[in-house]
């Protein structure tokens, strides 16, 4: 294989990484938002590379006439990933991934302040979920709250208000959930902003209780740009 046909390979990579995470937003589905920098980099990287390995060989090719190397047909794999980020970038997790996974326990550092008078109230599922299990003073009994997430189905007539999280990548996401009981069942994956006030069951401020939610509404909404983080609902910020 010639070495310009090897570049060929290094030049699509560098390509691809640039158009997810220069050209688009694609890269918010597979990495967190700090991780753009080194994606354009790594991008820059490799398009370099390849540019320089085909100037090389066209030297070489000038100077001896003789252009050829050993290098194994399995390179040419490289082309798959390369051509998937230019032409269908994979879709980012959702119910399937969510569904598999039991939800990681939300830690509430410090003391609870006050919970603002805003009715709704805008709240993330991890903040929901740590007034629930953690606040002894059971500020969020009785209160309507908030919050917006994907669906993740089930059983029966039940449902998962759910967040994904990331700390670095896909690979180690983490989800938050809220069980919503009452109202319609959305399908799979659609985002949506559930109002509703908690579900009574156990003690609320311990660990018995349910990180669960009445619905009142329940409405679709687009998807974030960035789906990866517990955010308030799309154009609120919590009242004081």
């Amino acid at each position: 294989m010639r070495r310009t046909l090897q570049a060929v390979p290094l030049v699509l990579c560098g390509l691809g990484l640039l158009h997810v995470s220069l050209v688009t937003d694609l890269y918010l589905r597979y990495v967190k938002e700090g991780m753009r920098p080194l994606l354009i980099a790594a991008g820059a990287v490799l398009l370099l590379l390849g540019l320089a390995s085909a100037l090389l060989d066209r030297g070489a090719n000038g100077s001896d006439g003789h252009g050829h190397s050993g290098t194994p047909g399995v390179a040419w794999l490289l082309l798959l990933p390369a051509l998937s980020l230019l032409c269908y970038a994979p879709p980012a997790l959702g119910a399937y991934t969510a569904a598999r996974q039991p939800a990681k326990p939300v830690v509430h550092q410090g003391g609870f302040e006050p919970l603002p008078s805003a009715s709704p109230l805008p709240m993330t599922l991890s903040d929901f979920t740590s007034r629930v299990r953690e606040d002894r003073g059971q500020a969020i009994k009785g209160r309507v709250v908030r919050m917006t997430g994907f669906v993740t189905p089930g059983d029966g007539d039940e449902w998962e208000l759910t967040r994904l999280i990331l700390n670095c990548c896909a690979a180690d996401a983490r989800s938050v959930k809220v069980r919503v009981h009452g109202g319609p069942v959305p399908p799979a994956d659609t985002w949506v902003t559930v109002t509703g006030t908690w579900h009574p069951g156990g003690t609320l401020g311990t660990a018995s209780a349910p990180v669960a939610l009445d619905a009142r509404t329940v409405t679709k909404v687009p998807r974030p740009t960035n789906g990866y983080q517990d955010a308030l609902p799309p154009g609120e910020s919590v009242a004081r």
